[in-house]
């Protein structure tokens, strides 16, 4: 009602596949303006909202399909580029498996299904109450020191939300994004962690991975946008968003400046 109060049509759409679904929801997208253009008339212009991945599929529509999209607002997406938040994500279940050892079943990389299928069972049963025992609070303090997970520093129960909310994507996307990407695209095996009371062990012990090259090279070309708008967009993040960090805001500006697109962009935080 917000919008057609305002004279404007409204059109949304499920994905046509669940999980990692960005290069499937931008057709998914195009064709719900035609299907809209069927139906009713053609628009005279068509405004993208995207939020999180959305915000991704948002920016990649502006860029590849100026000829449908006119503008867009991108909120709180992983536009900085998806490897990167792929990076992020593993890395977060990486030294949570090094700061508490044995949890959670499997790696970064490969989650049994037996853990998919009572994944929120098995946090509440055996993750949460050690994060929650006041013996671990150093260790989880280290965890997100070492990782740069955003949370509230004033609100103490912001830890184990943030620690919640990266686990579960870490759990639950791991299979399906080297499913999607036809192979792993985790790679850690030159990053340098530090933030720990001993970084030395910790790099030393840290488990190390390496992404499948397939999957690392189709990341840049099919999930990170270059930065030519080809439609105005403005992006709107929260600074303090512990599951798709305000960096990303940062590297898409650095690439907009590159390729000399700024005249179309505005940033709200």
């Amino acid at each position: 009602p917000a919008f057609t109060a305002l004279g404007y049509a409204f059109a949304t759409t499920s994905y046509s596949t669940n999980g990692l679904a960005v290069q499937e929801g931008i057709v998914d997208l195009v064709e719900l303006v035609d299907i809209f253009a069927q139906q009713f008339d053609q628009p005279s212009r068509v405004y993208l909202v995207g939020v999180s991945e959305g915000g991704l599929i948002t920016a990649l529509c502006l860029q590849e399909h100026a000829d449908v999209f006119d503008g867009g607002l991108a909120v709180c997406g992983p536009y900085g580029g998806f490897g990167a938040e792929t990076d992020y994500i593993c890395d977060f279940r990486v030294l949570f498996d090094y700061f508490f050892p044995g949890l959670i079943p499997g790696s970064p990389v490969d989650v049994p299904q037996s853990l998919l299928d009572d994944y929120e069972g098995h946090y509440t049963r055996v993750v949460q109450p050690v994060l929650r025992d006041p013996a671990n609070a150093d260790k989880v303090a280290q965890l997100l020191a070492v990782s740069g997970a955003a949370y509230d520093p004033d609100d103490p129960a912001t830890r184990e939300e943030t620690i919640e909310q990266l686990l579960w994507f870490a759990v639950v996307g791991a299979n399906d994004a080297r499913s999607k990407l036809g192979g792993q695209p985790y790679d850690n095996q030159g990053r340098a962690y530090s933030g720990s009371q001993n970084d030395v062990t910790l790099n030393v012990q840290v488990q190390r991975f390496s992404g499948d090259a397939s999957a690392r090279e189709a990341l840049p070309l099919c999930y990170q946008p270059s930065g030519h708008l080809g439609g105005p967009i403005v992006t709107l993040h929260t600074t303090g968003d512990p599951v798709v960090p305000y960096w990303h805001v940062q590297r898409y500006y650095g690439r907009i400046i590159a390729a000399d697109s700024i005249s179309g962009y505005r940033h709200i935080r």
